[in-house]
């Protein structure tokens, strides 16, 4: 993907469409985004994707820390020729963002994570898939061909299930394990709870798990457990049929045998380690061949530390303001770990990214690329695959045009000296 071509050809498709009086499938700012996922989002899916935890107030400094720096724009430098690919975890990217890994898609989407990761795909954008994904590992994979694609890994406190999931994703063709270290606990999110409503629950998020041989056999070994739900009525009831019907196989069979429930209570058992300690990620070291990713790093010394557990990459995330509310906010947190890792590995960001500007001031601290949450889950729900793609257009080429009026031809050019504190 040659970066002049996009920004420029982004702008002349976006006017030639208007000629025809044709518009583009989602808005251009995030705010309007917003307003309009609003009018085609369930209650629970707009709960689930625009929730944090608990006021949210950190997922509101996640996006008020970018208004702190301000773009300082060089004039009359040579940006007739623009470069924006980048590389890290050990290959070379075309564009420096990528899609965050966000459980559930089948919430907002029919196609769910498949069509984001085939937006991905087509312009050669990186997809992670959330370890709590509506498709499988495997069908993602065939469904992207050769796309850039990670793999999330949250560390269930089931050894085999953890090692079942990485050789999946070795043999499934994934380029990097993303182990997020910040989720071994659920945090405290105030939409959902208000609701009462978790996808997993009603057989959103499960697709990993009941295609995996390890965590079928668990279920099998499970004995059956009486039931929490606190009498039979038609909201009960209407939860267990849309868990038969996402459960692999046919719904009436689901339904009779028991195996969706028993399956949704199976994760809640094994999803989470709280343990989850530093030498588990030297152990991980040891278990695959391909490069590790750790997400969830806000703090210097753990930066410091996952560079002694021999990890390729970190990602600076707060998880968009879902686990701890009152922290601080992932672009703070960056200036910070690049400080720590004094370059020893690359460093991937996300949390607040809601255009190419932001994008660009996240590279200027330091991060080889950023990642896409809540704004391509919303463009997922307006417009499926076309939606996630004119978004990832969108923010390419202002990100493009962002480095070339400041100034900048190459990625690597992005520096703090284009940046000034308010």
């Amino acid at each position: 993907m040659e970066s002049e071509s996009i920004a420029l050809s982004r702008q002349r498709e976006i006017y030639m469409a208007g000629l025809r009086g044709k518009k583009m499938s989602i808005p251009f700012t995030y705010d309007a985004l917003v307003e309009a996922a609003r009018e085609v989002m369930s209650d629970p899916a707009w709960a689930y994707v625009m929730g944090a935890a608990g006021a949210e107030k950190t997922m509101h400094t996640n996006t008020a820390a970018f208004d702190s720096w301000k773009i300082l724009p060089r004039v009359l430098r040579d940006v007739g020729s623009r470069d924006i690919s980048t590389s890290y975890a050990g290959k070379s990217f075309n564009t420096p963002f990528f899609i965050c890994p966000v459980g559930s898609l089948g919430l907002v989407h029919a196609k769910a994570d498949l069509a984001a990761a085939r937006a991905a795909a087509r312009l050669g954008i990186p997809f992670m898939s959330s370890n709590q994904s509506s498709i499988s590992m495997e069908d993602l994979s065939q469904g992207m061909g050769t796309g850039p694609k990670m793999f999330q890994l949250y560390w269930s406190n089931s050894d085999e299930l953890v090692s079942s999931f990485i050789q999946r994703a070795e043999q499934a063709n994934f380029d990097a394990l993303v182990v997020t270290v910040d989720n071994t606990l659920l945090g405290w999110r105030s939409r959902d709870l208000q609701s009462a409503y978790l996808p997993y629950l009603h057989g959103h998020g499960l697709a990993h798990y009941t295609s995996d041989p390890v965590f079928r056999q668990l279920v099998e070994e499970t004995r059956d457990k009486p039931s929490a739900t606190g009498g039979v009525n038609l909201k009960v009831i209407s939860a267990l049929i849309q868990m038969a019907y996402r459960h692999p196989g046919s719904t009436w069979a689901n339904l009779r045998s028991g195996i969706s429930l028993k399956s949704a209570r199976k994760f809640v058992d094994v999803f989470m380690k709280p343990s989850l300690s530093w030498s588990d990620i030297r152990q991980l070291r040891d278990m695959t061949q391909l490069p590790i990713v750790v997400k969830g790093i806000q703090h210097p010394e753990d930066a410091a530390l996952a560079v002694d557990a021999g990890v390729n990459t970190i990602m600076v995330s707060n998880h968009g303001g879902r686990q701890v509310d009152g922290g601080i906010s992932s672009l703070d947190a960056l200036v910070g770990v690049m400080d720590a890792v004094g370059g020893k590995v690359d460093v991937l960001f996300d949390s607040g990214i809601r255009s190419g500007m932001d994008a660009f001031k996240a590279l200027a601290l330091g991060a080889k690329a950023v990642g896409i949450g809540r704004p391509f889950v919303l463009a997922l729900a307006l417009a499926g695959e076309q939606g996630v793609r004119d978004l990832l257009l969108n923010y390419v080429a202002e990100f493009e045009l962002t480095m070339g009026l400041s100034g900048c031809s190459t990625v690597q050019e992005i520096t703090m000296d284009f940046l000034k504190r308010i």
